[in-house]
Protein backbone atom coordinates (compact mmCIF):
# COMPACT_ATOMS: atom_id res chain seq x y z
CA UNK A 1 0.00 0.00 0.00
CA UNK A 2 2.59 2.53 0.75
CA UNK A 3 4.40 1.30 -2.40
CA UNK A 4 1.06 2.31 -4.68
CA UNK A 5 0.69 5.80 -2.40
CA UNK A 6 4.22 6.99 -3.31
CA UNK A 7 3.46 5.82 -6.90
CA UNK A 8 0.45 8.09 -6.63
CA UNK A 9 2.11 11.35 -4.99
CA UNK A 10 4.54 11.37 -7.01
CA UNK A 11 2.47 11.34 -10.31
CA UNK A 12 2.80 14.60 -12.22
CA UNK A 13 -0.48 15.63 -12.01
CA UNK A 14 -0.61 15.53 -7.72
CA UNK A 15 2.54 17.53 -7.46
CA UNK A 16 1.38 20.04 -9.86
CA UNK A 17 -2.17 20.27 -8.00
CA UNK A 18 0.02 20.77 -5.05
CA UNK A 19 2.27 23.47 -6.31
CA UNK A 20 -1.47 25.18 -7.66
CA UNK A 21 -3.42 24.84 -4.41
CA UNK A 22 -0.26 26.52 -2.38
CA UNK A 23 0.45 29.47 -5.11
CA UNK A 24 -3.61 29.69 -5.47
CA UNK A 25 -3.55 30.19 -1.38
CA UNK A 26 -0.80 32.97 -1.47
CA UNK A 27 -1.98 34.43 -4.01
CA UNK A 28 -5.88 34.43 -2.71
CA UNK A 29 -4.50 36.50 0.34
CA UNK A 30 -3.00 39.18 -2.07
CA UNK A 31 -6.30 39.15 -3.58
CA UNK A 32 -7.81 39.39 0.09
CA UNK A 33 -5.63 42.31 0.76
CA UNK A 34 -6.53 43.70 -2.41
CA UNK A 35 -10.06 43.89 -1.70
CA UNK A 36 -10.32 44.97 1.94
CA UNK A 37 -7.40 47.45 2.09
CA UNK A 38 -7.61 48.87 -1.67
CA UNK A 39 -11.11 48.68 -3.18
CA UNK A 40 -13.77 48.19 -0.31
CA UNK A 41 -12.85 51.65 1.80
CA UNK A 42 -13.41 54.26 -0.95
CA UNK A 43 -16.41 52.24 -1.83
CA UNK A 44 -17.31 52.02 2.00
CA UNK A 45 -16.80 55.80 2.04
CA UNK A 46 -19.41 56.23 -0.77
CA UNK A 47 -21.89 54.65 1.28
CA UNK A 48 -21.62 56.73 4.31
CA UNK A 49 -17.94 56.34 5.76
CA UNK A 50 -18.38 52.98 7.38
CA UNK A 51 -16.58 49.90 6.57
CA UNK A 52 -18.59 48.19 4.11
CA UNK A 53 -18.25 44.63 5.94
CA UNK A 54 -19.74 45.77 8.68
CA UNK A 55 -22.73 46.24 7.38
CA UNK A 56 -25.45 43.86 8.55
CA UNK A 57 -29.10 43.38 9.60
CA UNK A 58 -29.56 42.28 13.27
CA UNK A 59 -31.82 39.26 13.70
CA UNK A 60 -32.22 39.59 17.81
CA UNK A 61 -32.52 42.92 18.09
CA UNK A 62 -29.05 44.34 18.26
CA UNK A 63 -28.27 47.59 18.48
CA UNK A 64 -27.60 48.47 14.82
CA UNK A 65 -24.78 50.58 15.64
CA UNK A 66 -22.67 47.95 17.01
CA UNK A 67 -19.81 46.72 14.96
CA UNK A 68 -20.51 43.18 13.50
CA UNK A 69 -18.18 41.18 16.06
CA UNK A 70 -20.34 42.60 18.98
CA UNK A 71 -23.60 42.26 17.00
CA UNK A 72 -22.29 38.52 16.36
CA UNK A 73 -21.49 38.34 20.12
CA UNK A 74 -24.87 39.31 21.18
CA UNK A 75 -26.81 36.98 18.57
CA UNK A 76 -27.25 35.91 14.66
CA UNK A 77 -26.57 38.51 12.60
CA UNK A 78 -27.31 38.49 8.63
CA UNK A 79 -24.05 40.27 7.46
CA UNK A 80 -24.65 41.31 3.54
CA UNK A 81 -21.43 43.69 4.15
CA UNK A 82 -19.44 40.72 4.95
CA UNK A 83 -20.99 38.53 2.06
CA UNK A 84 -20.58 41.11 -0.75
CA UNK A 85 -16.43 41.83 0.30
CA UNK A 86 -16.01 37.77 0.13
CA UNK A 87 -18.19 37.58 -3.40
CA UNK A 88 -16.24 40.46 -5.01
CA UNK A 89 -12.76 38.93 -3.34
CA UNK A 90 -13.97 35.87 -5.35
CA UNK A 91 -15.18 37.65 -8.58
CA UNK A 92 -11.74 39.30 -9.11
CA UNK A 93 -9.83 36.01 -8.16
CA UNK A 94 -11.75 34.35 -10.49
CA UNK A 95 -11.17 36.47 -13.42
CA UNK A 96 -7.58 37.00 -12.81
CA UNK A 97 -7.39 33.02 -12.87
CA UNK A 98 -9.34 33.21 -15.75
CA UNK A 99 -6.77 34.64 -17.45
CA UNK A 100 -3.94 33.65 -16.12
CA UNK A 101 -5.45 30.06 -17.40
CA UNK A 102 -6.09 32.04 -20.98
CA UNK A 103 -2.69 33.03 -21.47
CA UNK A 104 -1.29 30.05 -20.29
CA UNK A 105 -3.11 28.29 -23.40
CA UNK A 106 -2.01 30.82 -25.66
CA UNK A 107 1.56 30.14 -25.04
CA UNK A 108 0.93 26.23 -25.43
CA UNK A 109 -1.08 26.85 -28.28
CA UNK A 110 1.38 25.81 -31.16
CA UNK A 111 0.31 26.17 -34.69
CA UNK A 112 0.47 22.22 -35.86
CA UNK A 113 2.95 22.35 -39.02
CA UNK A 114 1.71 21.95 -42.31
CA UNK A 115 1.11 18.28 -43.20
CA UNK A 116 3.78 16.87 -44.89
CA UNK A 117 3.24 15.30 -48.55
CA UNK A 118 2.98 12.06 -48.55
CA UNK A 119 6.04 10.62 -49.57
CA UNK A 120 6.69 9.22 -52.96
CA UNK A 121 6.29 5.36 -53.55
CA UNK A 122 9.64 3.32 -53.96
CA UNK A 123 10.43 2.57 -57.26
CA UNK A 124 10.83 -0.99 -56.32
CA UNK A 125 7.44 -1.13 -55.06
CA UNK A 126 5.68 0.48 -57.83
CA UNK A 127 7.68 -2.17 -60.03
CA UNK A 128 6.00 -4.95 -57.91
CA UNK A 129 3.09 -3.06 -58.12
CA UNK A 130 3.05 -3.41 -62.29
CA UNK A 131 4.33 -6.91 -61.93
CA UNK A 132 1.28 -8.27 -60.25
CA UNK A 133 -1.08 -6.01 -62.52
CA UNK A 134 0.30 -8.02 -65.45
CA UNK A 135 -0.25 -11.05 -63.55
CA UNK A 136 -3.63 -10.67 -63.00
CA UNK A 137 -4.31 -9.90 -66.72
Amino acid sequence: MMQEFKEFAMKGNVVDLAVGVIIGGAFGKIVDSLVQDIIMPPIGRLFGGLDFANYYLPLNGQNPALSLVEAKKLGAVLAYGNFATILLNFVILAFIIFQMVRLMNKARKVEAPAAAPAPATPEDIVLLREIRDSLKK
